[in-house]
């Protein structure tokens, strides 16, 4: 017990003190990801690291300082501090309850894999091209731990709903940097269910939203501009973005990705959340049919596609088969294709 919380602190004082190296080397005005005082700040990473169903908290902001490291353009200073990055990844992978602890791995599915099977690209990418990977996956399918270790295993960008929120943040603040500051909403509105009915609104209120999104409903107008902000980030940077509709957005841009859907049987979720969430098995049931609706809902409301179907995908992968690692090699043997 004494060992795990010397490595807590540890793990917080190193991710508190890159933070503010990396801001520091690039003299950034994007801020830094934690701009509390020191003090306040490793009290919080200290307390996220002890909930375990707050740890996505800790790896977006890992992957918020990971990916402003990235742009470091000295190389030797870029190369100090992703050496400091993954040495804190290390250290993060041995805390008791670090996310991704709780695999999706099912022995005998796993049993009955058959050998991947290669097939050409037939010149999607080429030259100048950026290797952008889309992936969806249902909850508690261990999706967005096979994200972020494949962008970690690729070194290059992360970006989730909070980290993409974080990001629009960061724009916002930045007029310079955007046609029209206007048209940039709410961070908070990208985590919102598009088809939820919303509570009745006065007519001040209804005038300000008509203003602010140009007529647009605020879904809508929120989907439009984070299309826009993922197109410019795939014509300038190599990433992995989890969610979002960004298949749909960037086939519908013509930008060349790879798209992957990432699922598990439901009962193998079922008890995957019930590890991890700590609920039990008929809530586990219940939240998982929730959060599978609202996705299938976001999804087909803005694109008219069917959510997980097979043919929309380049690979579509049963992670209870493979496991968090196992599926991370079977999309890098994908890439290796490229």
């Amino acid at each position: 017990m004494e060992e795990t919380r010397n490595l807590v602190l540890e793990i917080a004082n190193r991710l508190y003190d890159l933070d503010a190296e990396v801001y520091r080397v690039l003299g950034s005005g994007l801020g830094r990801v934690f701009n509390a005082s020191r003090e306040e700040s490793i009290r919080e990473l200290t307390q996220i690291m002890k909930e375990h169903r707050t740890s996505h908290y800790l790896r977006s902001s890992l992957a918020l300082i990971g990916n402003m490291a990235r742009t470091i353009p000295e190389r030797q200073e870029r190369s100090r501090v992703m050496t400091e990055y993954n040495e804190i990844w290390k250290l993060i992978q041995k805390l008791p309850d670090r996310f991704g602890a709780v695999d999706i791995l099912d022995e005998t599915l796993a049993g009955l894999n058959q050998s991947f099977s290669q097939n050409s690209w037939k010149g999607r990418f080429s030259a100048g091209n950026h290797l952008v990977i889309c992936i969806g996956r249902t909850y508690g399918s261990a999706g967005t731990d096979v994200g972020f270790n494949l962008a970690d295993t690729l070194k290059i960008n992360y970006y989730d709903t909070e980290i993409f929120a974080e990001v629009l943040k960061r724009l916002e603040a930045q007029q310079d940097h955007i046609r029209d500051r206007a048209s940039f909403t709410n961070p908070q509105d990208l985590n919102q269910d598009p088809m939820a009915v919303e509570k009745p609104k006065g007519l001040k209120a209804r005038i300000r939203e008509f203003s602010r999104y140009h007529g647009l409903p605020k879904a809508e107008a929120v989907f439009f501009n984070q299309s826009e902000l993922i197109c410019d980030m795939a014509r300038r940077e190599d990433f992995v973005i989890m969610g979002r509709c960004a298949d749909v957005i960037l086939t519908n841009h013509q930008i060349p990705h790879v798209s992957i859907f990432v699922n598990a049987p439901f009962e193998v979720r079922v008890r995957r959340v019930m590890k991890q969430d700590n609920l039990d098995y008929k809530s586990a049931r219940k939240f998982l049919k929730k959060v599978d609706h609202r996705h299938r809902s976001y999804y087909e409301f803005f694109t008219s596609r069917k959510w997980g179907d097979v043919v929309n995908y380049d690979l579509c992968i049963n992670s209870a088969s493979y496991g968090i690692e196992g599926s991370v090699q079977l999309i890098e043997r994908l890439l290796l294709q490229k």
